[in-house]
């Protein structure tokens, strides 16, 4: 089978997407993940590149245009230097630039555009970034809150692109200008979401009263003292939980203060209250706290601030100040094991889980944060009266999972929905969501009366009239009340290095939070309700509003099926990771509450459907194999459906997680990432390619210096030819050790880091067993993909080892005593013996100054002990000592390790990288994590180094200085 090689399936600027989408996660306004929160969503940049190289030819697919090599070579920078500016988040609508990718896909496609396919779509990232590219769009996914995120990414904004604002008040001022895209319905959101705070706030903004402080009150220090606890100690949990304020005391101004005068409101921004229980110790009459720590503030060149816990034992109570400066008292509470903060008496975690059960597990107010003048205010909690709060009776409710990996909480009497939330938070959720209904004729109203068709055609139908342009606005409003749940639930925490608190899905789990945060949603800082719709607008505002799009709620073979030719492009379930329908049912509740009247299909269930769900769950399977068995069937009757609708003009591309590699019988293995790869083979698909896209970048020195793999994979396939041919295990060695190793040197120029090379030679290696309908072992069975994967690696080792013949004879030596020794030092009699294997001498070595050579022990010189070298002046340099020395340099500057680079050359400089690779794997298989992480940092930041050199000498001299 002939096909036209793509561009994924050759080369790729992985260095320059890896950094645009590590750049990403530092991009917040008006990025697609802020529109309502999906868990493990990639990278616009790493589904817009994998999605334009696998549709645009690489230079080698056309000989008769790029004869030789350096033509294609040429040809192929080229198409890097407008994949390079693609990717980059400042030309995400940039017309220009996607005018010129545009011509390209058309260009390889003659004309002719493919259909772009995610049957497991998420978040909606791939659906986005095709219609982003002018493609035609398609999604599906089980889940319906991805569902509904997707639809409104890519399927809702193209429908009223270009229109007007319909609300009366932007009316009123429009002129010429321009609402390209969805900057219309993006103003109207706005529009309508200040409408719904300010109704709500008539209704509910009684129950977030202010908090006084002196007119003196500045910054953390606040009043003394606070509310009483033990045994007149707060509301119960969850819904019956954090009403009741204790009401006793009032305590003392300042740290030493002066009374209270001159009091003053401040607006709140949250209140900060404690789990109790019952003190399980008969000495302490009353309920004490469970804090897992009393800092409030902890940031540099500022003083800490922090709750002190004060205890009466005359009356047995407990009341809380705040401090600044000085010492904390420690937690209450530690990996999930209490401490009586009275007595010190030893909480079990199982009488906590009790108490939780039993509904004995209450709330105590232990601290108030107010806006300042560009600062927080920390006040004890006296300074605030809480009214109490009556729970309407249409709290939407659903009995949580129970799964004990990602759903903490149950076993602490948490076991419903509606436990997750205050009964003020109950009734701010409850109160918005009410406003919704009011909203909707308002809407059409004011579409009427701007001239919007009334065909009466709903929007799930694909209407774009009145009734449709209403419900699309109360779709994305309907996702602020989904917004401002994530982060207005009792287990949301604080965060005391950016003083905000986090939302409660900081992990992709519900976790339990001991000291939770209540925010205020009038405030006008972190949580409120006009934020969280700022962030729904910025997004309409930047979305490419373009094209054509269908999302479905489909399984993922059913959604395959229902587009039959297409160019299959998917990030899918990570084998047993975690299974979103348990944790996305926290936004479904309210979801369906709030819209299903305006999607019936999509939430017709009482819960988000589970069982097919596609991710092997112990929990849900019952056994670990039962498991492994239902993810095997389930995936590998997804790639049969892909190899047979895969346009086979074109490469088929999967990100895939990497699952942690566990140890069996003295072998690494993962049963994920194999189990996956297995699957592929089955389904009569042949890898062609593996890139690793980071989105945690360390190229530069000062960035996460980190040994950790690849945030993912990208696998490119084919579908293998129906007469491929068989080989035994022989002929697969023996071309494994003919292609691995110039696969390895083109890794190698594509700056593939260290940590990342063995999983990143899965492709070659793969495409290579792949091509073979079977390779069969000597007693005649099918090779099964763990077998090839570790010849692949054998093959991979050798040749590494193979390498260390173009270093020197002392580079040599220091390799090979690495390898057994390490930093170690080892006897004199060892060196010697080696020295000779490899036609040095100890002598030589030390000479070199590779190693020292004393009281019959001899150690290699550690690069934190090497000061700056210049290799001109070195009459015989070697490989070790340059790489040596570009670690000591790099740990100072990257301007003295480039420096130092382009003074040994190209030449050594390569062969210093070449041996960085070999070091990194004799580290990371001995487990000498801080040595792996060093060379592995030195290679990933060799890009930046090599542009650093050669810049002119006068800008190096600059650098260093600087």
């Amino acid at each position: 089978m002939s096909y036209k090689k793509k561009l994924i399936e050759v080369a790729l600027p992985l260095q320059a997407i890896s950094k645009e989408a590590a750049r990403e996660k530092s991009i917040r306004h008006g990025h697609p993940s802020t529109l309502h929160l999906w868990w493990a969503r990639r990278p616009l940049a790493a589904a817009r590149a994998v999605l334009w190289a696998s549709l645009v030819d690489d230079p080698s697919a056309h000989p008769d245009r790029f004869p030789t090599e350096e033509d294609q070579a040429a040809e192929r920078q080229r198409l890097f230097d407008i994949l390079t500016e693609l990717v980059k988040w400042k030309n995400t609508n940039n017309q220009d630039i996607l005018g010129r990718a545009k011509a390209e896909i058309v260009k390889s496609c003659d004309g002719e555009l493919p259909n772009i396919l995610d049957p497991f779509c998420g978040g909606g990232t791939i659906p986005l970034e095709a219609q982003r590219l002018g493609l035609p769009a398609y999604g599906g996914d089980l889940n319906p809150v991805a569902v509904l995120i997707s639809k409104a990414m890519v399927e809702i904004p193209p429908r009223f692109a270009g229109m007007p604002p319909v609300n009366p008040e932007s009316r009123q001022r429009l002129t010429s200008e321009s609402w390209e895209g969805a900057r219309g319905l993006a103003e109207d959101i706005r529009y309508y979401g200040q409408w719904m705070r300010d109704r709500a706030f008539e209704k509910i903004g009684h129950l977030y009263p202010k908090a006084e402080l002196p007119n003196n009150s500045a910054g953390a220090q606040g009043r003394r003292g606070a509310g009483a606890q033990g045994r007149r100690g707060a509301g119960a949990q969850g819904r019956r939980g954090a009403g009741a304020q204790g009401r006793r005391g009032a305590g003392a101004q300042g740290r030493r203060g002066a009374g209270a005068q001159g009091r003053r409101g401040a607006t709140v921004i949250a209140w900060i209250w404690a789990r109790t229980v019952q003190s399980p110790d008969p000495a302490w009459d009353g309920h004490v706290p469970l804090v897992r720590s009393w800092v409030l503030r902890k940031r540099p060149k500022k003083p800490i601030v922090w709750v002190e816990p004060r205890i009466d034992r005359s009356i047995q109570t407990i009341s809380y100040e705040i401090m600044e400066g000085g010492s904390p008292a420690s937690g209450t509470i530690k990996r999930a094991v209490g401490t009586c903060i009275a007595t010190g008496s030893v909480i079990p975690n199982s009488y906590i889980r009790d108490q939780g059960q039993k509904g004995r597990m209450k709330t105590q107010l232990i601290a108030v944060v107010a806006e300042g003048n560009r600062q927080r205010i920390y006040l004890p909690p006296s300074t605030t009266s809480l009214p109490d709060v009556n729970v309407p009776g249409n709290v939407p409710s659903i009995r949580l999972s129970t799964h004990p990996q990602y759903m903490s909480v149950p076993p602490y009497g948490m076991t419903h929905s509606d436990d997750l939330f205050t009964d003020r938070q109950l009734v701010a959720l409850t109160t918005f969501s009410d406003l919704l209904d009011r909203l909707r004729p308002i809407v059409a109203g004011h579409a009427r009366n701007a001239s919007l068709i009334e065909d009466g055609i709903r929007l799930r139908d694909g209407g774009s009239g009145t009734v449709a342009y209403a419900e699309a606005v109360l779709t994305y409003l309907a996702f602020v009340v989904d917004k401002l749940a994530d982060r207005n639930s009792l287990l949301c925490s604080w965060d005391t290095g950016k003083e905000h608190h986090r939302n409660t899905f900081a992990r992709q789990a519900l976790s339990m939070a001991w000291a939770f945060v209540e925010a205020n949603p009038f405030s006008s800082s972190t949580g409120n309700w006009k934020g969280q719709v700022t962030w729904v607008a910025k997004v309409l505002e930047c979305l490419p509003s373009q094209g054509s799009a269908e999302i479905l709620q489909r399984n993922a073979r059913a959604r395959i099926q229902s587009v039959p030719i297409s160019v299959v492009s998917t990030d899918p379930p990570y084998y047993d990771n975690v299974p979103f329908a348990d944790i996305s049912d926290f936004f479904y509740v309210w979801m369906r509450h709030n819209l299903s009247d305006i999607w019936p299909d999509e939430l017709s269930t009482v819960v988000t459907p589970k069982t097919e769900e596609l991710v092997a769950d112990a929990k849900r399977y019952g056994t670990r194999q039962a498991a492994q068995q239902y993810f095997e069937k389930g995936m590998g009757g997804v790639l049969k459906e892909t190899a047979k609708a895969q346009n086979s003009d074109f490469p088929f591309s999967i990100f895939y997680a990497f699952k942690q590699a566990e140890t069996k019988r003295g072998t690494t293995v993962s049963t994920g990432w194999e189990t996956f790869l297995q699957a592929l083979h089955d389904s009569g698909l042949t890898v062609t390619r593996t890139w690793p896209m980071r989105t945690e970048l360390a190229n530069r020195l000062r960035a996460s210096r980190s040994a950790a793999l690849a945030s993912s994979i990208v696998i490119v396939c084919r579908p293998r030819p129906p007469d491929a041919p068989m080989a035994t295990r022989g002929e697969l060695l023996a071309a494994l050790r003919s292609e691995l190793p110039s696969a390895l040197r083109l890794l190698r120029e594509q700056a593939i880091a260290p940590v990342d090379m063995a999983q990143s030679m899965i492709g070659p290696g793969m495409a290579i067993f792949s091509r073979y309908s079977r390779v069969l072992e000597a007693d005649g069975t099918a090779m099964p993909v763990r077998s090839a994967l570790a010849l692949i690696n054998q093959i991979l080792e050798e040749t590494l080892s193979e390498e260390e013949t173009e270093f020197d004879y002392e580079t040599r030596w220091a390799l090979t005593w690495y390898q057994q020794y390490g930093a170690e030092a080892g006897p004199y009699g060892d060196a010697e013996t080696l020295s000779q294997a490899k036609n040095t001498s100890v002598s030589g070595v030390v000479k070199a100054g590779i190693a020292t050579s004393e009281g019959g022990r001899v150690q290699l010189i550690p690069s934190s002990n090497l000061d700056h070298y210049n290799p001109k002046t070195d009459p015989n340099p070697k490989v070790w000592k340059i790489s040596q020395h570009l670690l000591a340099g790099l740990e100072r500057s990257e301007a003295e390790a480039a420096a130092l680079l382009r003074e040994v050359g190209p030449g050594y400089g390569d062969h210093a990288r070449q041996l960085a690779y070999l070091l990194y794997q004799t580290a990371d298989r001995q487990g000498w994590t801080q040595e792996a992480v060093a060379y592995n940092t030195l290679v990933t930041v060799w890009p930046t180094l090599t542009e650093l050199a050669a810049r002119p000498v006068t800008e190096q001299a600059s650098l260093l200085e600087s």
